[in-house]
């Protein structure tokens, strides 16, 4: 299994089986990484995907999707969203739009991409910034789901420390916080020499394990190359290390109920 490309499997239970999944969007280059990450460390990072709930769709068009957010008490759209992400975010960061990669890089229809979300703000983003379009994913899964998918591999495991024959995490950090969250995050060049499309730039990618054993992860990508490219790459991930985490610290990217944990 591989870790950046399950950050947007589906969780969810009873919501049926799209045509097009995100996780079909980076399957050329999972099916490198997953030659090369033991079952373990993938496992891991499998639970941390988006949502509970199917949503409605996307405007085709442009990829913008179409939805409500299933934690949120109040309807939210995709600009609203987005709107929110940008409150939370340093000055500079971009501009910042809510995207179906399915759609974008897989033309998918808006049947097909539908999208699953729990926490506030998961979702897919794009970034422009000075010419360039770089993504922002956020997912959240509560602890029920992580069990499911864990099978038994303990969450806890230090994702920096590489087991068997998997390569070690370029840069990997990993901080056991005060509360008793453990937060990693690394960086992925994400070369593996697949020759497929689309060709992802470099990326950050940040897991964090909730005292209640539920996760929230972020992938920050500067892009990818291809017939269906948005632009050029960013010259460097949305955000920085510091930027990444902090924002993954943020209350408001977990459903209500969780929130206080964070505090």
């Amino acid at each position: 299994m591989n870790d950046v490309r399950e950050l947007l499997g589906r969780a969810a239970e009873g919501a049926g089986q799209p045509g097009v999944s995100t996780e079909a969007v980076y399957a050329r280059a999972g099916r490198v990484r997953r030659g090369r990450r033991v079952a373990v460390s993938g496992a891991a990072l499998a639970v941390v995907a988006a949502g509970a709930l199917a949503l409605p769709g996307f405007t085709a068009g442009q990829g913008v999707e179409q939805t409500q957010v299933a934690a949120a008490p109040e309807k939210s759209g995709p600009r609203d969203r987005a709107e929110r992400l940008t409150a939370l975010l340093p000055d500079g960061v971009g501009s910042v739009e809510q995207v179906s990669l399915a759609v974008l890089i897989k033309n998918a229809t808006p049947e097909q991409a539908k999208e699953t979300y729990v926490g506030p703000l998961d979702g897919q983003y794009s970034v422009r910034r000075d010419g360039g379009v770089g993504f922002l994913t956020l997912g959240y899964m509560p602890r029920a789901q992580v069990v499911r998918k864990l099978a038994g591999t303990d969450p806890d495991d230090d994702l920096c420390v590489a087991r068997g024959k998997e390569p070690p995490r370029s840069e990997c950090v990993r901080e056991e916080l005060p509360d008793g969250r453990i937060l990693t995050i690394w960086r992925d060049a994400m070369d593996y020499g697949d020759g497929g499309t689309p060709q992802w730039g470099p990326e950050l990618t940040a897991r964090l394990v909730l005292k209640d054993g539920s996760l929230l992860a972020a992938r920050a990508s500067t892009g990818y190359e291809g017939s269906r490219s948005q632009g050029p790459l960013l010259k460097s991930t949305p955000l920085d290390r510091e930027q990444l985490r902090t924002l993954l610290l943020r209350p408001e990217l977990v459903p209500a109920e969780q929130s206080g944990q964070k505090k």
